[in-house]
């Protein structure tokens, strides 16, 4: 028990305990995407074209590489579970979030907070590449 421990032994369970717990958060905190299958989505929401992701979902989180082909959209929709954050890694393409127009290129972060409608068009030649998270609330 650490209450009967000295300093120095409180110190050093603390450091252990410490260690314990970081080691078994990286080790829950790896998603390997090359090991989880690619979907293809015809049409997303609406949309046009084709957008192929690799997911993971758990109860707290929605982690998605993402890819708009060219001349795909992902159509007008509410976000409902969660804010919806979308990080442009490559490609250009425009988000409408609540009637409000934005410009996606490399570097830029699209955020659609839960309650809001949204949609992402590729309006570039090459894919929209994103990395999504969706973070529910």
């Amino acid at each position: 028990m650490i209450e009967r421990c000295d300093k120095r032994q409180k110190k050093l369970y603390l450091c252990s305990a410490i260690r314990t717990i970081n080691r078994n958060l990286l080790e829950l905190m790896i998603i390997d995407f090359n090991k989880i299958e690619e979907l293809a989505f015809p049409g997303m929401n609406g949309g046009t074209g084709l957008m192929t992701v690799r997911m993971y979902n758990d109860e707290k989180y929605r982690i998605i590489p993402t890819t708009i082909h060219s001349g795909g959209s992902i159509g007008m929709h509410r976000q409902t579970s969660g804010d919806d954050m979308n990080y442009i890694l490559s490609g250009i393409g425009r988000a409408i979030c609540d009637g409000v127009e934005e410009e996606l290129r490399p570097g830029v972060l699209h955020i659609c907070p839960k309650g809001s409608e949204h949609s992402i068009i590729n309006t570039g030649t090459e894919d929209l590449v994103l990395f999504t998270i969706v973070v529910a609330r």
